[in-house]
Order: structure tokens, then sequence, then C-alpha cells
């Protein structure tokens, strides 16, 4: 790698636009506000306009007004859009199109919902050879590749790409994040979640900090306790043993992190996040009965501001803690992003308040 690589972070996955009804269905609304989002993308996006890191995405859009607009949004949250692969659109989208994402955002009983028509899409017919990842990071340099299971389960051509972009960071030192984010509707024809964990258990080799916990059996939430303080406990000891069972499988891991949460509503939740690293555990301040505006998005920012805390930071603490800070923000705005600056992530997660602030 360069003395001086050109990217802090790149990240690789599918960037959707998004389309938002506000308050209101999308069954039922006249009018959307327009956002940019994506699991991957989120990362990069939240490391740029928060923490001030150099990130870029890897992905690609058919070449019409929709894959310019979305363009035209990821320039304005500064993440580099040079590495963009533009694809020829045939004027109807039956070869290629540029996915759209409809999500409501939820209310008290109501859960967020979301609809998403991203078939064809650029970016899910990505493939092995489409970038030279040795002038990526070998040439060119970055230090930080960020990925995840929703890229890698668009398609099978993503998956093996994915793969490939993993091996090359490793083969260059480059330090690789995979968030698992498993999605069923990604792997109903695929082999459904067992069809994932078989991916992930090839991937994780490659990767240093993983997201999310690899267990046996789907993610299931508890019903019990009702205690704030003994769900964050209860949470965190069913955590443990199954990360200390992953870094048994898996040594080379040497971070790996979830968020804690618990939905009372759409709008409350228990909020929090635990971190292993290099032999230690570390936990984020509780946040209980959250008040939220917008949920998507919030463990993207997660991983954001672990990425910084580990990667400038260099405290596996702080990463938790800005992680957790910046992920309860984001969640009080709309959009799949955070709209939170480094001073109020940094107060957050050293016990600040909401206070006015003149």
């Amino acid at each position: 790698m360069p003395s001086q690589p050109h990217y802090d972070l790149l990240s690789l996955g599918e960037v959707l636009l998004r389309l938002d009804p506000g308050e209101g269905r999308v069954r039922t609304s006249r009018q959307f506000t327009a956002w940019e989002g994506g699991g991957e993308y989120n990362v990069a996006r939240g490391a740029r306009r928060c923490f001030g890191l150099r990130t870029g995405i890897l992905t690609a859009f058919a070449d019409n007004e929709i894959g310019r607009l979305t363009e035209d949004l990821i320039l304005q949250g500064g993440v580099d859009t040079s590495l963009i692969k533009w694809v020829p659109y045939d004027g109807m989208g039956k070869r290629v199109r540029n996915p759209i994402n409809f999500t409501e955002r939820g209310f008290g009983v109501r859960g967020a919902k979301g609809s998403v028509d991203r078939g064809w899409s650029a970016a899910s017919q990505m493939k092995v050879g489409d970038y030279d990842f040795d002038h990526l990071f070998g040439t060119l340099g970055c230090r930080w590749l960020h990925t995840g299971g929703i890229f890698a389960g668009l398609s099978e051509s993503t998956a093996e790409l994915t793969v490939q972009a993993c091996e090359a960071a490793k083969r260059h030192g480059v330090t690789v994040s995979y968030d698992l984010n498993y999605r069923p509707s990604l792997w109903q024809e695929r082999g459904a979640f067992a069809g994932a964990q078989a991916l992930n258990r090839r991937l994780a080799p490659y990767v240093d900090v993983m997201i999310g916990v690899l267990s046996d059996d789907p993610p299931v939430s508890s019903s019990t306790p009702t205690d704030p303080n003994d769900i964050f406990a209860a949470e965190d000891a069913k955590l443990r043993p199954m990360i200390q069972k992953l870094l048994t499988e898996f040594p080379n891991l040497k971070t790996v992190a979830a968020t804690l949460r618990r939905v009372h509503t759409a709008s409350v939740n228990d909020w929090g996040a635990l971190c292993y690293h290099d032999g230690s555990f570390y936990r984020s301040r509780n946040y209980p009965r959250f008040d939220i505006l917008d949920r998507i998005g919030a463990g993207d920012s997660f991983v954001a501001g672990l990425v910084h805390g580990l990667l400038v930071e260099k405290c596996p603490q702080k990463a938790v803690d800005l992680g957790a800070a910046h992920g309860a923000l984001a969640m009080t705005t709309p959009g799949d992003t955070s709209m939170a600056t480094l001073p109020e992530v940094q107060k957050l997660a050293e016990g600040g308040d909401a206070k006015v602030q003149r």
C-alpha cells in the first residue's frame, strides 16, 4: 500500500433512490422526498460527512436521469463518485435499471415498511473483473474496505465480486469490514438463511471486522425481560458467547460488533452496542426508550462511527461509543444517512443531553 493512501475507506455496494412519503403511507401518498441510501454506501457517506474521512463508492448505475439524480445526491454527501460504473440504458429497463426503494418510517404500533424495486439493477449485475483491485488497493491505496450481505446477496455475480474484493484487500493489507445484514427477500430463491450463511462463512476468513454475529439460526427477538437495564444485560449475555464461538471458528477476526436493540414501538426503541476487540469486550452507554423519527440506516451509522474510532482514534471504547451515538442521532432525522456533526456525536457519546443550544 502507498505511504499516503488515496482513500481512507471504500464501500462496495448498491445505492438505491429512496422515495419517502414522510408522515404518510406509500400506498396513499401523492408526494415523496428523494434520498439516496444503501447498506454499504451509508457507511461511506457517514464516514465522510460526519467524520471527515476520504471515502468512495464502488457501485454501478444505469446511465439515465434516475442514475444521475442518485449520483447528484451522493456528491452532496461528499463521497467520491469517480469509481461508479455507468451502464448504457436501453430506454425501457429490460436489461438494466436503477433500484428504487419506497420506505415509510412507521410510527407507534405501525412499523416501518419498505417496498424495494431492484430487479435487474446495474449493481446486481456487477461481476468479477469489473474493478482492478490491485490498482485500487496497491497503487492508489485504501486503508479500509467495507461491504456486506446486502450487496453479496443481490446475485451470484455480486457474491463472487465480494469474495474477489475481500481477497484482494486482505492481500494488500487493507482492513476489511463486513456487515452480515441478512435480508430474507434477497435469499428466497437462493437457499434462504442457509444460503446466506454459507456465503458468509466463505467470506469470514478474509474479514477483520465483523458486524453482527454469524449464528447457527436466524436472529430471534426476545419478548422478556421488560426493564431496560435487564434487557441490555440479557442481550449482552446472549451475544458474548456467540461472539466467542465465532472467534474460535475464525481467529482472524480482530473485531466483532453488534447493536443492541429492543423494539417497544416503531418510534420508541432501546438502543446500545457491544464490541469485541483484540481480547476484550466494550459496551456503549445505554439509550433506553429512545425516541425515533426514522430508524432506517441506524446500523450503518453505527458502523461509520466504529470505523472512525478504530481507524483514527485507535480506541475500541471510543469506537463503540461514537458508533452508538452516531446511530442514535441518525434515527432523529429523516433519510437513510446521518445529518449529525462530529461535535454532536462526541457530546452524546460522552453523556450529553438534548437541551437547547444557543
